[in-house]
């Protein structure tokens, strides 16, 4: 059937995103970060300043939430504080340790094959490039750019849930995964946000900025955000 012209769909035209000011953001963000809990591996950088710490909290994290990867670390660290002690103790009390962080099977048996593979590609030493890290059992590159920010404070974009959810809210990237959005944050993100970037937009991400019905009413850096895939109900702000 022909439609006539008048009964056929507009196309409606959406408004160009305003441009992103990420200095305003990451000063706004900043501040916003003093009111949270800090993320539990932020959290154990500050207590034990341990590059091996770091980087056993950081692969129990993955898919588990901050408190359950706090208290299975506190448990994991009692008995386990160097790479001799997780190649001692038998995988099942691993297990037993970490449960019931996320995959605690598997990461049980990464964190029991971690001392072999350190000894034989890195000399019993934590590497410290993304493209060394993710040669280890259990770390993918989200994982290797937080050891290496948060562990060894060098520049690194990590890239989760959080900060790929946000950096799309805002319009400061237009990506469909994390990896996109890590490559692109690489090109664009200034390199002095680097390490401090990931800490602001997870605690921002738990506290405010919901994957689900965000707290615009409440958000610090409102005025900069193009607020993509919000719906308007949810965006309401008292300016």
């Amino acid at each position: 059937m022909i439609l006539h012209e008048h009964y056929r769909m507009k196309t409606i035209k959406m408004p160009p995103l305003r441009p992103i000011d990420i200095d305003s953001i990451h000063r706004l963000l900043k501040i916003e970060f003093r009111k949270y809990k800090m993320p539990v591996v932020d959290l154990i950088q500050v207590q034990t300043r341990d590059p091996f710490k770091v980087l056993i909290s950081t692969i129990l994290s993955a898919r588990t939430k901050d408190a359950t990867t706090t208290e299975a670390s506190e448990r994991l660290f009692a008995e386990v504080n160097s790479f001799d002690d997780l190649a001692r103790i038998p995988v099942k009390r691993l297990e037993k340790l970490i449960f019931p962080v996320g995959f605690y099977k598997t990461k049980a048996l990464h964190l029991k094959q971690l001392p072999e593979v350190i000894n034989k590609l890195f000399s019993g030493k934590i590497p410290q490039t993304v493209e060394e890290l993710i040669q280890l059992p259990g770390v993918g590159r989200k994982t290797a750019n937080l050891v290496v920010s948060v562990g060894f404070n060098k520049p690194g974009v990590c890239v989760d849930t959080h900060v790929h959810r946000i950096c799309n809210r805002l319009g400061y990237v237009k990506t469909k995964t994390p990896f996109e959005t890590e490559m692109k944050l690489r090109n664009i993100l200034p390199i002095k946000y680097w390490i401090s970037f990931n800490s602001f937009l997870v605690s921002f991400g738990q506290n405010l900025c919901f994957p689900i019905h965000p707290r615009c009413s409440a958000c610090p850096i409102y005025r900069f955000c193009n607020r993509v895939g919000v719906k308007t109900k949810y965006s309401i702000h008292n300016e």
